[in-house]
């Protein structure tokens, strides 16, 4: 089931330029039509829009040089191809452009080279993970820029920027599980955000929204805010009874003490009090990769986790059934070398092995 639209804020109206470029303006009743500065819901629209409901002069942007890379990040953040980006996307993007500009945004963006990225991605290298963001966002911004035709190529596009592979987040135990099982029991909120997290592998975005209006005949069937792919999951037995013995929401199955719904980042900080009492390291996110990881060492494929998580990059399947293949290779292997005394081969102990000059 398809995502509610957000509700728009009264007195706003949205036009598209013939350029393609989408703005926001303010007017209520017969007053002034009044220029609103940003993205939709940006900290600098939604300041403006405050300013012009009360009635105060809402400050003109500045306009930057044309050829300045601040002017092409409003134009890329302005443009029809950033607004199609899931909200949280356009918001991470945003954070990592006004760094950028806050320290370049006075470069001419024509005469930006691959070296002047591959130094920006240096500077980032303590935090791997930022280089790598920070090479990807400049890549899209510089791919608008080529399909606009105000470059003639892209200066990112033969920069490495992926990370490497690190732990990141992390992964839950069964024995963390376990343990957080037992001081949340069936029936309590935050045993019902630990269930729905595990059993669906959803990411906090979409738990915090899941309702009843999302099952259907035992299934799940959501379309995620990352990517917008559609998942549809079974309602797996351990699931389905938290849900039935916990009081939840009327429009979210999880919700705060006074029954609203939660917002992803205060639901994330209310989770991490929930596992600090039960005296687990993990977060939600790291839910997500647990389920994976017991998932891939069952036997699942990388096209079945892509279908159950979402993801359609499938080096992040791969991640989990290659670390699933590497753990069962590895005991196949220690077991021949210490073969099982059920099998009659005896074992090293009794047997040591011996070289080719022995034999």
């Amino acid at each position: 089931m398809a995502r509610m639209p957000r509700p728009r804020k009264p007195f706003t109206q949205r036009e598209v330029t013939r350029h393609g470029v989408t703005v926001w303006y303010f007017r209520r009743g017969k007053g002034p039509r009044i220029r609103l500065p940003g993205p939709y819901g940006s900290e600098e629209f939604n300041a403006a829009y405050e300013a012009a409901m009360a009635g105060a002069p809402v400050e003109k942007k500045s306009t930057a040089p044309r050829t300045s890379l601040r002017w092409l990040v409003d134009r890329y953040t302005e443009s029809g191809r950033f607004s199609r980006l899931a909200p949280e996307t356009q918001k991470f993007r945003q954070r990592i452009l006004l760094k950028v500009c806050e320290t370049g945004g006075a470069m001419n963006f024509h005469h930006i080279t691959k070296a002047d990225i591959q130094q920006g991605k240096v500077r980032r290298e303590a935090t791997p993970f930022a280089a790598q963001n920070y090479v990807k966002v400049m890549k899209a911004l510089f791919q608008f820029a080529l399909d606009s035709a105000w470059i003639d190529e892209n200066p990112a596009t033969n920069v490495k920027g992926r990370a490497p592979e690190t732990d990141g987040f992390h992964t839950w135990t069964l024995e963390e599980v376990i343990q957080y099982q037992n001081t949340h029991p069936v029936g309590t909120q935050a045993r019902l955000a630990l269930d729905l997290l595990l059993y669906t592998g959803l990411r906090r975005a979409d738990a915090v929204i899941v309702g009843r209006q999302h099952i259907k005949d035992g299934k799940l069937i959501l379309r995620t805010s990352k990517n917008k792919t559609e998942v549809v999951l079974p309602i797996l037995p351990p699931l389905a009874a938290s849900i039935s013995a916990t009081k939840t929401g009327d429009l979210a199955l999880l919700c705060t003490s006074r029954g609203k719904p939660w917002v992803k980042e205060s639901f994330g900080a209310w989770f991490a009090e929930q596992c600090a009492a039960a005296n687990v390291p993990g977060r939600a996110h790291g839910l997500r990769k647990a389920g994976a990881t017991f998932a891939a060492e069952n036997g699942a494929t990388e096209i079945q986790l892509a279908a159950m998580y979402g993801w359609k990059n499938p080096r992040m399947a791969e991640r989990y059934t290659r670390r699933a293949n590497r753990s069962r290779l590895a005991e196949q292997a220690s077991n021949a070398l210490f073969p099982n005394l059920e099998t009659g081969a005896g074992n090293s102990a009794e047997k040591p092995m011996k070289s080719k000059a022995e034999n």
